[in-house]
């Protein structure tokens, strides 16, 4: 029964709409401009002028570039080029992201798309904000980004150069948009630097002062910087293909390689290039941030521009290279083979120069250098089929300071949690505790948008019915908090997260701070209504995964039942019902300790279910506990601990007063009845 409800669901919810219709398309496309003929099956269309001639190409996003966003299913734009490969517009068809469903709204994301008119795909794009923007006069064209929605605005990015450069390398530039070649890893070669050069592996480029002179003779900038040794290297320039293993071995040290290996195997679609450059010139301005685009280098293959990155790796060359290399300049980049790059077909890089003309607000001029490449077929194998794009090894570099901040902060949490005895015991127990729930709302939350939710929950029940969890990988500050959740799953069940890691959870746990300082009535329901209000939380969540099925395009607006968008993800600036909702309930906090967490979450219920997983019982008890003692109970904020004496770990938010309580010889009352009997006996 259930093997069919899943098929069923399958076929019942598709996770990509069909192709727009001739009259659907024609429609959207306005004057000057008309829809012509279908190019192919895949939603691509030619695009005529008003005198009947071909002007370029419609197409939609979806059908080419699949990628999957946050609610399972890709965003479809559409794209109108024209035939010399600039954007004529690119519009929103249809997207179900949350942050723009019922967050943002979707202003700021059509506002980020008009960026794209007028720009041509032989332009370097790059998403600037915030993953950095490089120096004055980088040849790169940055696109600022939407705030908060970092993982949406990148999967629309990415799509859209998908998309376009295949209709273009197909339509436009007459190049077969066949599988890229991959390095083989069986090939091998004994190399040394000599045989690499001697064969042509090492593509090299030398410009010497006197070149650059001419380069910028009769501009501006003719005699800024001149006067220098006119043989002397401003640029020399080697690049090496580090994704053959044999080409790799022969120019990098062991700890290098081994960290290539690393990266390869979480990104195995990207090729790596080891750039040395021992000239004056160096690879990248002083304003340059790592993980990016480098803003002095650039890669075209085909007349259309590759995506360049930097690999984030700092290399460090074998010892049987020349010793001048040693000391220049070094880079690993990357390129990836999936949007169309083929390192056995020949492809340029060219590395811009920089002169400044003038004291006071410069003006730059810059002159262009490049250098052919070509890596031998011989060390490449061609797969059968294109592979899907995998942006994990993006995003986490992206975040890798967050995530580095992150790790710490868990490791530092996990260890003082193992040790709950000594934390509990603390004289200053509270104070610390409000501490670390203050770090995980600015932290976690507000900063890291590190607030699981039960979106992300119903998106992987999409996932796991339809296929495709790569919408987790967008946001590897979310899933490193999803995977520490699960380890406290093991080691506390529920409480690790719901107690220590949620921000909405602290957030109303200061606001019942808030509420005894303010002399408020304390408000628990009765013990029959509290063992009610516990189902509806997992009533919620079966209500909100069966909409994520059967009802997608609703699935957003229902999970507004958390307010943990508007609380965390908005930072409250949203519409006055969302902020109504969300205040509401840490008003109702300040009275009821924790009442959306003990009622209505559905992110709890799907919590309480993981912590079935527990594998111990660490909150210690004594026989005496419950029988007759009940101090632990009565304390207990959560009544999660029942008249006999035993924990209800389900309930459980790991706030340790019990555990407080039981070490303490002046509040146990097991223990002050022993220090009696011990004075009497003496």
């Amino acid at each position: 029964m259930i093997r069919f409800l899943l098929i069923w669901l399958a076929f019942a919810t598709p996770l990509c709409a069909e192709v727009l219709t001739r009259d659907q398309l024609s429609a959207m496309i306005l004057a000057p401009y008309e829809l012509g003929q279908p190019v192919n099956d895949k939603g691509v269309w030619t695009l005529l002028n008003s005198g009947g001639g071909e002007a370029g190409f419609v197409f939609e996003t979806a059908p080419l570039a699949p990628l999957p966003g946050f609610s399972g299913a890709p965003i479809d734009l559409l794209v109108l080029l024209d035939r010399e490969g600039r954007f004529i517009d690119v519009r929103l068809l249809h997207q179900n992201e949350p942050i723009f469903v019922s967050g943002l709204g979707e202003a700021p994301f059509r506002a980020f798309l008009e960026q794209y008119r007028g720009h041509s795909i032989n332009e370097p794009l790059v998403v600037g904000t915030p993953y950095g923007s490089g120096g004055t006069a980088s040849d790169n064209v940055y696109l600022d980004g939407v705030t908060k929605a970092t993982a949406s605005v990148r999967i629309a990015h990415d799509s859209i150069l998908a998309a376009t450069l295949a209709v273009a390398r197909e339509k436009m530039q007459g190049v077969g948009a066949g599988p890229a070649p991959k390095p083989d890893p069986a090939h091998d070669e004994a190399l040394d630097w000599k045989a690499l050069l001697d064969q042509g592996l090492v593509g090299r480029l030398q410009v010497s002062e006197a070149q650059l002179d001419a380069a910028f003779k009769g501009t501006t900038w003719a005699h800024d910087g001149a006067g220098a040794d006119p043989e002397a290297p401003f640029i020399d320039l080697y690049a090496i293909d580090l994704g053959p293993p044999s080409l790799a071995r022969a120019v990098l040290a062991p700890e290098t390689l081994a960290e290539i290996a690393r990266f390869t195997a979480r990104a195995p679609d990207d090729e790596l290039f080891l750039l040395i450059e021992a000239g004056q010139h160096g690879l990248v301005s002083e304003d340059f941030v790592r993980n990016t685009a480098p803003d002095r280098l650039t890669a075209v293959q085909d007349g259309l521009p590759l995506v360049l990155r930097d690999a984030d790796i700092l290399p460090e060359l074998a010892a049987d290279l020349p010793p001048e290399l040693s000391d220049a300049t070094k880079m690993v980049v990357r390129l990836d083979r999936r949007l169309g790059f083929d390192p056995t077909r020949p492809w340029e890089l060219r590395l811009q120069a920089v002169r400044q003309h003038g004291m006071f607000q410069a003006e730059v001029g810059s002159a262009h250098f490049p250098v052919a490449l070509q890596t031998p077929e011989r060390f490449f194998l061609r797969p059968a089929a294109p592979e899907r794009l995998s942006p994990f090894a993006e995003a986490l570099r992206n975040r890798a300071t967050d995530l580095w901040a992150l790790a710490g902060f868990l490791a530092l949490l996990i260890a003082a949690l193992l040790t709950q005895s000594r934390l509990a015991g603390l004289r200053a127990f509270t104070p610390v505790r409000l501490t670390i729930l203050a770090l995980v709302i600015g932290f976690v939350g507000f900063w890291g948008q590190g607030q699981l939710s039960i979106v992300t929950v119903m998106a992987v029940a999409r996932g796991l019915v339809a296929g495709g969890l790569e919408v987790l990988l967008y946001d590897p500050f979310g899933l490193a908090v999803w995977a520490a959740a699960g380890l406290g799953f093991l080691l506390w069940g529920r409480g690790f997260f719901c107690g220590w890691l949620c921000p909405f959870g602290a957030m109303q746990e200061f606001a019942h701070h808030a509420g005894r300082l303010l002399r408020l009535p304390r408000i628990e329901p009765p013990r029959s209504l509290a063992r009610a209000l516990l189902w509806t939380g997992p009533i919620a969540a079966t209500g909100l995964i069966a909409v994520a099925f059967l009802a997608p395009e609703h699935a957003e607006a229902a999970a507004e039942l958390e307010p943990f968008k508007t609380a965390i993800t908005m930072h409250f600036d949203r519409p006055w019902p969302y902020l109504i909702w969300a205040i509401g309930w840490l008003a109702v906090s300040t009275v009821w300790f924790k009442g959306f967490c003990r009622s209505v979450c559905p992110l709890g219920a799907v919590m309480r279910l993981g912590g079935l997983l527990r594998l111990r019982a660490f909150i210690p008890r004594r026989v005496e506990c419950g029988k007759p003692c009940q101090l632990c109970k009565v304390r207990c904020a959560y009544g999660a601990i029942k008249p006999t004496g035993e924990i209800r770990y389900s309930e459980c938010f790991q706030c340790l007063d019990c555990v407080a309580i039981h070490d303490d010889k002046s509040r146990c009352v097991p223990l002050v009845l022993a220090a009696k009997r011990a004075r009497r006996v003496a």
